[in-house]
């Protein structure tokens, strides 16, 4: 399910949207570490949380 997140990726967990964007830390398996911005760094689990992908505009 988030497979294919990599350490520098930014996401939202939209079961807490509160949490705000975080920062992929590293993925160990379903394992993902993330910084969010309001809730500091949280261990996922992947098999339950799907994380979404934030894309940023660099104009």
């Amino acid at each position: 399910m988030n497979e294919f997140l990599e350490p520098g990726m930014l996401v939202r967990n939209p079961q807490a949207p509160d949490w705000g964007i975080g920062q992929v830390q590293s993925r160990i398996g379903d394992r993902i570490t993330v910084n969010f911005e309001h809730m500091g760094k949280q261990v996922i689990d992947g098999r339950r949380v799907a994380l979404q992908l934030v894309i940023e505009d660099r104009d």
